[in-house]
Order: C-alpha cells, then sequence, then structure tokens
C-alpha cells in the first residue's frame, strides 16, 4: 500500500549523488555541461514583498466577501464576488489544524514524467530541482544562461514556489555550441540529454508529493491514516488550488477581463489601487499607477511582479492599454484564462460536495476514465439499469462525473449535470461564448470531479523544527496536492506564502 521512507530518502540521496558523480559531467557534450553548483540547497533568500506569517489572520474582506488577510486595503468601493478557491470539503469531520510550508523543505514536488529523452535532437531535456524559486524566474534564469526567448522553453507543467520541486524543463538548441555551467544557489541541474521535440504542458504522469504538516501533534497520527484510507476509498475533490488564483486570489478577474478584451480595466485591476484588496506594502506603487506616474512605479515593482512590471513600463514608454497588455508574456495571459476557467469548475464541483453528488455519475453527466482522461456522455433519459451499471463502475474508481474546462471543443453536458454548470458560470459572471478563440487557445476539456491518490504512505515525528505529520502520495497530472492536505487539516489551511505566479 505504501512505499517506505527509506525507499524515498535513498531517492533523494541517489539524486544528488548523481548529480556529483563524475560519470553525470562526463555524459554531458560541450553543449551540456550544465550541472550546477555542489552545495548543499539553501533556504530561500527572504522576499521582497513579506508573506503573510501564519498567525496574520484571514477575514472575510468587506470590499470583496471572501477571507484575505485583515489589514489588506483597497482604495476603490470593491466588488463582492464568490471566492473561487476550493469550496466545501469532502471530509465531514473537523479538520487536525497546523501549517503547510513552514519550510521550503518540508514539501517536496517530483515530477513523474511520462517518457524519456532519446539521446538525440534539436532540444536539450534538463532534469532541474529548485528551492524557494517562482516559476517565472527559473524560466528566466534559464533563458539568459542559454541566450534564448522563453518561447523556446518546454516545461510540463508549473511547480509550487515555496518548496523543493524536481522536473524536467526541454531548452531548442539545435545548434551544438559551448554553454557553461549553469550555477544557482536555488537551481541545480541534475541531468542534461537531447531530445526530439519540446516538452508541452500535460507532458508528465503525475507528481510525487512529500509533504510535512507542522504545528500539529504527531500523536494524531492514526486520526490522519484513517482519513486517508477513506479518501483512497472515496476519491478526492479535485478543485483547483487557490494557487490558481494569486496571492490577490484575483486571477480569474484578470481572465475575465482579458476574455473580453478589456484591456484598461485589466491594468486597473492589475497596477491600480482600486481594484481587489492588497498588502499596504503596495500602497505606494498603486498610487503611482493612479497618478499617471508609470516611470516612477515601473522601478518600484519587486523582481517577482513580472507582469506588472513589463505593463506599467510599456506605459511609461507610451504604449496603450492595448499596447500594455499585448506586452505581457502569452503564458501569464494563457494562465489568467485558465484562471477562470478553474473558477467556474469550482463553483461547479463546490455545488456537488455540497449536495453529495460530486463521487456519483447521473443521468447527463460527462463521465470520464480514472487516469486516462478519455471521457462518454450519458443520456438525461438514462435507464435504471444503465444507471446502476454507472454506480457500480463509479464505486469502484473506474470512472467518475466530470467537470467542465469550458472551451469550444469541450463535451458537453445534459439535464442536471448540465444546470450546475450554467449556475457556475452565472455566478463568476462568464458565459460560453468567452471561452473561444481568439482568446483562448486551447480546446477546452473535463476535469474529473475527484481524484485517486495512490502509493500513499503516513508517518510521523519530531525533528529540529518541532514536530510533524508527514504525507507521501501519487496524484495525476493536474492534482493539487492542498487540496488533498484540506481534507485532512480542515478549513483555512495555514502556509508560509501564498502563491504570486501560479506556481
Amino acid at each position: 500500500m505504501s512505499r517506505k521512507l527509506s525507499c524515498l530518502k535513498a531517492r533523494k540521496s541517489a539524486v544528488r549523488s548523481i548529480h556529483r558523480s563524475k560519470q553525470a559531467r562526463a555524459m554531458m557534450t560541450t553543449d551540456e555541461a550544465l550541472s550546477s553548483s555542489d552545495a548543499p540547497l539553501a533556504d530561500a533568500p527572504a522576499p521582497r514583498h513579506p508573506p503573510r506569517s501564519n498567525n496574520e489572520p484571514l477575514v472575510l474582506h468587506p470590499a470583496c466577501g471572501f477571507a484575505l488577510p485583515a489589514n489588506w486595503i483597497t482604495l476603490g468601493a470593491g466588488c463582492i464576488r464568490p471566492d473561487p478557491r476550493p469550496g466545501p470539503r469532502a471530509t465531514k469531520e473537523a479538520g487536525i489544524g497546523g501549517a503547510l510550508k513552514v519550510r521550503v523543505e518540508d514539501f517536496i514536488v517530483e515530477e513523474i514524467p511520462i517518457y524519456d529523452p532519446s539521446g538525440e535532437g534539436e532540444h536539450i531535456f534538463l532534469g532541474v530541482q529548485k528551492s524557494g524559486m517562482p516559476h517565472s524566474e527559473m524560466l528566466g534564469v534559464i533563458g539568459r544562461h542559454f541566450s534564448v526567448d522563453e518561447m523556446a522553453i518546454g516545461f510540463a507543467g508549473m511547480k509550487d514556489r515555496a518548496a523543493v520541486t524536481q522536473q524536467t524543463i526541454s531548452v531548442h538548441l539545435p545548434v551544438h555550441r559551448p554553454v557553461g555551467e549553469l550555477i544557482h544557489p536555488r537551481l541545480m541541474v541534475l541531468w542534461a540529454k537531447r531530445h526530439t521535440n519540446k516538452i508541452r504542458r500535460g507532458h508528465l504522469k503525475g507528481n510525487r508529493f512529500v509533504i510535512r504538516i507542522r504545528n500539529v501533534d504527531p500523536m494524531q497520527v492514526r486520526t490522519v491514516k484513517a482519513r486517508m484510507e477513506a479518501l483512497a476509498v472515496r476519491g478526492i475533490p479535485d478543485y483547483f488550488g487557490e494557487q490558481r488564483f494569486g496571492y490577490r486570489v484575483n486571477n480569474h478577474v484578470l481572465g475575465l477581463h482579458y476574455a473580453r478584451m478589456e484591456s484598461q480595466e485589466i491594468l486597473d485591476e492589475m497596477l491600480g489601487s482600486r481594484g481587489t484588496p492588497f498588502p499596504p506594502y503596495q500602497q505606494a506603487v498603486r498610487e503611482c499607477y493612479d497618478r499617471g506616474e508609470f516611470a516612477a512605479a515601473g522601478e518600484m515593482w519587486g523582481r517577482h511582479d513580472q507582469a506588472e512590471r513589463i505593463a506599467v513600463r510599456a506605459l511609461a514608454r507610451g504604449r496603450d492599454a492595448a499596447g500594455a497588455i499585448r506586452a505581457i508574456p502569452a503564458h501569464t495571459k494563457n494562465f489568467w484564462l485558465s484562471a477562470l476557467q478553474g473558477a467556474v469548475f469550482n463553483a461547479t464541483l463546490g455545488a456537488r460536495v455540497a449536495d453529495g453528488t460530486f463521487c456519483k455519475v447521473l443521468a447527463g453527466d460527462v463521465a470520464i476514465f480514472t487516469g486516462k482522461g478519455s471521457v462518454f456522455a450519458t443520456a438525461a433519459d438514462a435507464s435504471e439499469s444503465e444507471l446502476a451499471d454507472l454506480a457500480v463502475r463509479c464505486a469502484s474508481l473506474e470512472i467518475s462525473a466530470a467537470g467542465p474546462i469550458h472551451g469550444p471543443k469541450m463535451v458537453a453536458a445534459e439535464g442536471a449535470p448540465l444546470a450546475y454548470e450554467h449556475a457556475a458560470l452565472a455566478a463568476c459572471g462568464a458565459d460560453e461564448s468567452m471561452f473561444t478563440p481568439p482568446a483562448l487557445e486551447g480546446d477546452g476539456a473535463r476535469r474529473p470531479l475527484r481524484i485517486t491518490m495512490s502509493d500513499w504512505s503516513v508517518d510521523a515525528g519530531v525533528d529540529d523544527h518541532g514536530g510533524y505529520i508527514r504525507l507521501a502520495f501519487d496524484l495525476q497530472k493536474g492534482a493539487f496536492a492542498t487540496v488533498l492536505c484540506r481534507e485532512i487539516m480542515g478549513e483555512g489551511v495555514e502556509s508560509s506564502e501564498p502563491s504570486r505566479d501560479g506556481d
């Protein structure tokens, strides 16, 4: 049922020893000499924008109507809207409490690849390990090292910022040329090998997580194990985690404006002082934007505020609102739209968790095969025998109901499931016409309302930083480990740092 902890330690040790070995260095050609410093991983330096501490309270903020830090402000009238983050828990018992990501080493993610590089081709595949580093910063470091544009870099998924993560990155380098070692205190190259194609989003099987829950009584480990066993049988609500919506919980708002092609509204929400509440230390830079002092504002945004800096500096160079939005990288704008899709999905799933139907396939549902992604539609007027067969297959975890990731080629639901989806669209202020080209590049899809975990284990202990309960498990691609932790820990899961760029 579970993987031994000793295996995890051995794997981590093996990865580092491979990185240090002469054999690993010898396998690299002159354009693949990329190994990083052998120094131990250092803690991430303090960010320019201080994170919310674990004792800073969250309140229902009057300007937006959902939970944010109590001291966050907005100078505008505010706008009450639904919280896009995960809705009701499937676990009815109270959570054990605790905190996640107290230290970056407490949250370890290892990407499970879907294929191995062949050794030949125009792309260099890099196995990289980053610690306390945003995804956008990692792309910048790699791009500058290889002197390539961001579009030449491929990745299967965006990993957590406040974590130690391992994944495979590709760099398009058709011409063999000398490249020096990539040395960075928070980014290591573990191996390098060529392949014929670029890594695309979704080119992974899943992710392995090893997570320490802190500020908790280790003696609760028996309770945690029992709840993990229940989740393994029933499945876990497949919410998009709060990371999808950004540290201000407004990525979906930016996506809504982008889908409507409202460039000025995007800039005002992202840069100004009258939109979604923001941390007090941002008041000065946001008021600079309000006054039209774009050059000054461009100097005040931090290094992690990539989209903000790019947009306001474009304005300072004389571009209009639409030009400033065009200057923002495509992956950022696509992420806004994916956040809007995620908000609609979460609203749909939340309603079905609340009434107990998330782990059932209803008449009219689109069903999805577990771990495969292929779907089939069920009829709104399905017979009793057909529904009984679906119930058996659902109980065995062979299939699950699938919620909407809206797009032009998404398979449509019928009947009661379609009514859930229409209600979610309305709650988010969206409609199906927004999820079409040119704003949306993808086709749309179906995402399971629940996920399963595999190869899981639970243990507990005490180290130099206090007591902890450790969870280890594999999840399929696209699933959020923090959502599983929320089922164990309860509402208001504490994290040392909110995500700033969707990591």
